[in-house]
């Protein structure tokens, strides 16, 4: 039964996880998004406190 056999299909086993090992992550990695946001300020604004009549 050649399906039994391992010879051929290991090899393509082993050579599909060395693509998706070596070859994809850096490509994956080196992507960049053209909108990337722009960090806004960190300066905090102060919140007034409310001044009105309760009631």
């Amino acid at each position: 039964m050649p399906q039994l056999n391992p010879d051929p299909w290991f090899f393509i086993l082993v050579f599909s996880w060395l693509v998706f090992l070596l070859v994809l992550p850096p490509k994956v990695m080196a992507h960049s998004f053209p909108n990337d946001p722009a960090p806004q300020s960190v300066k905090k604004t102060k919140a007034d406190s409310w001044n009105w009549p309760w009631h």
